[in-house]
């Protein structure tokens, strides 16, 4: 498969590019404005392919696939080229950070008949993927930051934004009910949280941009079990007696956080032809936009 990888940041870097590198299917090959950064990645992953702008990239032959790594503000306008052209796109999240954004991007996809899919790793870290149908009637995570109050959107959007997909994609059933609260001090989000419901079962999702440690923690509770992951690496199973378990000395973190496994599913659904997940993109997306509104502007924009 013939691969493009568009941004070289920190992400792309750390997670995707040792993820993908090592497979033997794939010809990979890398676009970024900075050349210093293109030929120095280039060099460190055997990149087949070196590109500073799309449209040298695109004229270079047919891509596969295209990974989007770029910042968020770039995502729609190299998402929709990609489309466009009629490549199936995996892109971090967000996809963009206004709802009315990623329902047009998505409605492209559609059109085009292209697969288009999001970067939520915790779908697929095994420390939470096994968390989902062990009927839980209580889900709890946290995820905080030391330090780090900044503008409710880019917060939301940028970083709570896997609270909100993680907590969908735990629930054992339909969102009923949604219960929003914020915390935010001259144009700077504080705090925030969010409460999902439906029968039988309560999902809990906090974050504080002023915490004392960056720390991730998820409970998972029902049937006489509390299941907890600590950071996405230490597990605790509590049943009467608590279990302690960590990840192996050994395990890689793309297999620990999930990029491993994500980036499979996606090369397997480009292989498939499988057709875009719009719901579940657009659901999380939906929530990231009230939560936004309730943050900047109240209880009623957010409604």
């Amino acid at each position: 498969m013939r691969v493009l990888v568009v941004g070289l940041g920190d992400i792309a870097r750390k997670a995707y590019l040792p993820v993908l590198a090592t497979r033997p299917d794939i010809s990979l090959h890398l676009a970024t404005r900075n050349r210093d950064v293109l030929h120095e990645v280039g060099r460190t992953f055997h990149a087949a392919g070196l590109y500073t702008d799309l449209d040298t990239a695109f004229a270079s032959g047919r891509f596969d696939a295209v990974f989007v790594h770029a910042a968020t503000e770039a995502h729609p306008a190299i998402v929709r080229r990609s489309l466009e052209q009629g490549i199936p796109t995996f892109v971090d999240k967000p996809l963009a950070d206004t709802l009315a954004e990623v329902e047009a991007i998505v409605a492209l996809a559609e059109r085009r008949g292209t697969l288009l899919t999001m970067g939520f790793n915790r779908r697929f870290a095994p420390s939470y993927a096994t968390l989902a149908g062990t009927g839980a009637t209580q889900v709890v995570m946290e995820k905080h930051r030391h330090r780090q109050a900044d503008t409710p959107r880019r917060v939301i959007y940028d970083d709570f934004i896997h609270v909100i997909d993680t907590l969908l994609f735990l629930a054992p059933g339909p969102v009923e009910r949604t219960v929003i609260d914020a915390q935010v001090a001259d144009g700077l989000l504080l705090s925030v949280a969010l409460m999902l419901s439906g029968d039988g079962f309560t999902a809990i999702g906090t974050m504080n941009r002023d915490s004392g440690l960056n720390e991730e923690r998820l409970d998972v509770i029902g049937k006489g079990v509390r299941r907890s992951v600590l950071n996405m690496s230490d597990r605790i199973t509590s049943n009467g007696n608590a279990c302690h378990d960590r990840r192996g000395d050994w395990t890689s973190v793309g297999r620990q956080r999930g990029f491993e496994a994500m980036c499979d599913d996606f090369l397997c659904a480009v292989r498939e032809e499988r057709p875009t997940s719009a719901d579940q993109i657009l659901a999380t997306h939906a929530l990231c936009e009230r939560v936004t509104l309730y943050a900047e502007k109240g209880a009623d924009a957010a409604r």
